[in-house]
């Protein structure tokens, strides 16, 4: 699942966009996060500039503080955000259960016992990452919290381990057809006359072989996990400083405060695997069993990820009870503590989410399409196409809603052109897969360094140079491929 309220009211309503104007309250988000490392101050101030700018234009009628006021309220009783609020919350305190229950340390024991090298430790985060493919919420927050322990014994950056984390959520998500990003953007394609209805997930797998940036990313962390493509840049820094003995970034420190409280309640002599294999199955097989008709075998396109984190966490509660691991009082302390190891992130992703109203009533996405349409010939669209939407993805940390946007008018641009419809979708849907790994405020980004342990700014900078060399293939590559077919 992932953080979006529906955006194409701005081209269903006919609104205009506010031209180059657009642009300042993504941006100004942007720069204020890199150079002062606040993340949810610089979409506050994103928010209350745009609502200002709004107010000024006359694109709103109450006051800037009285139309942040109701957007926030807007965000708050949205059904998507209070499913985000429930999945992460809920996901902190399975995490913490997890630790104090010892399942965790078995889990870091069995894999330190068969990994015997840095290599080994970040080639099994990477598989595990292509394993959980169901959403990248879950992938983001199992994968990273699972294997900290394990690449923390080898000298692997936090930094490192939230890049290959990163890189195998969305990326996995967008290629395989049975992942919540694969069901919203099938759906859309049946709204959009792609595909008929019944066929939507049908017509995604055309568009798999096109998702060029997320088939660069798969790539390229497997080559950074073998050792092939070094560390470069900020990444590069990271990783001396982890081989110094710190693994950990300055500045996290909050972020490990859940591990060093609740550290497990029996020795790794007697930590049992099945407090950590047994919930995470029941995690996974939850989330999916109720897209499934078990009578006739067949799954009809269902992941609830809400039904598998609260079947996990009342599995994880029944162990501790036969066990007698815990004291009710101190399961009860574990367990909200894990849920506010959550809170941060998820202020970031709210407010995120009314950032994203302000770009919607600026109509910045509707600006950017028309900017470039003119560029937008039959070999050049996939990669203008590419190019564009991906910046806004990046400046807004809107994906979904991207898509909800740019589809409609991609497709029929596509088709009057006579460019590759299939090619041209890949390059929407890659976009959004570049967004989510970028952006400083995007909800996987967000999630995959929470759950990796270490801050998402750092995630960003660590990261970003690979996914620029990723974005730069598939940019090469959308361009020979627009003049091929």
């Amino acid at each position: 699942m992932e953080n979006e309220a529906p955006l194409e009211e701005a081209i269903i309503n006919g609104m205009t966009h506010a031209g180059w104007l657009a642009l300042i309250p993504a941006l100004s988000a942007i720069i204020f996060a890199l150079l002062f490392h606040k993340t949810f101050e610089a979409l506050l101030g994103a928010s209350v500039l745009g609502f200002l700018m709004l107010w000024i234009m006359g694109r709103i009628e109450e006051d800037p503080f009285t139309a942040f006021v109701y957007s926030l309220q807007g965000v708050m009783a949205d059904e998507v955000i209070v499913w985000i609020i429930l999945v992460v919350g809920l996901f902190g305190s399975l995490i913490a259960l997890l630790v104090k229950s010892g399942g965790a340390l078995a889990f870091g024991e069995l894999v330190c016992n068969r990994v015997k090298s840095r290599r080994g430790g970040l080639l099994v985060t990477w598989l595990l990452g292509l394993v959980i493919f169901i959403d990248d919420y879950l992938n983001a927050l199992t994968v990273g919290s699972a294997m900290r322990r394990v690449t923390d014994k080898f000298k692997v950056s936090r930094e490192m381990l939230a890049y290959v984390v990163d890189s195998t959520a969305a990326p996995v998500c967008v290629l395989l057809p049975f992942s919540t990003w694969a069901l919203f953007s099938a759906g859309l394609l049946v709204e959009n006359g792609v595909a008929a209805p019944g066929q939507g997930l049908t017509a995604y797998i055309w568009t798999i072989p096109f998702n060029l940036y997320a088939i660069a990313c798969l790539v390229m962390v497997f080559l950074v996990a073998m050792g092939i493509v070094p560390a470069i840049g900020p990444m590069k820094r990271a990783e001396e400083r982890a081989a110094a003995g710190q693994p950990i970034p300055d500045g996290a420190e909050e972020i490990t405060l859940l591990e060093r409280k609740h550290e497990s309640v029996v020795p790794a002599s007697d930590a049992r695997l099945y407090n950590f294999v047994i919930p995470i199955a029941v995690l996974i097989l939850a989330s999916w069993l109720p897209g499934t008709d078990i009578p006739n075998g067949v799954w009809i396109g269902e992941i609830d990820a809400i039904k598998g984190v609260i079947s996990a966490v009342v599995v994880t509660s029944i162990l501790f009870l036969i066990q007698r691991l815990t004291s009710p009082a101190e399961f009860s302390d574990c367990f909200f503590s894990g849920m506010r190891s959550m809170v941060y992130p998820l202020a970031i992703v709210v407010m995120s989410f009314v950032l994203v109203e302000v770009n919607d009533n600026l109509g910045l996405t509707t600006f950017v399409v028309e900017s470039v349409r003119g560029w937008m010939g039959p070999a050049l669209l996939p990669a203008v196409a590419f190019l564009t939407m991906g910046f806004v993805a990046f400046i807004t940390g809107s994906y979904w809603g991207m898509y909800a946007i740019s589809l409609p008018i991609i497709i029929p641009v596509a088709g009057d052109l006579g460019a590759n419809q299939w090619l041209a979708i890949g390059a929407v849907l890659s976009a959004g897969a570049f967004g989510s790994h970028l952006c400083p405020f995007g909800d996987a980004t967000v999630l995959s360094s929470a759950g990796s342990g270490c801050g998402n700014l750092d995630h960003v900078r660590t990261q970003m140079p690979y996914g620029l060399i990723c974005a730069a293939v598939a940019t090469v590559l959308y361009l020979i491929l627009g003049v091929v077919l």
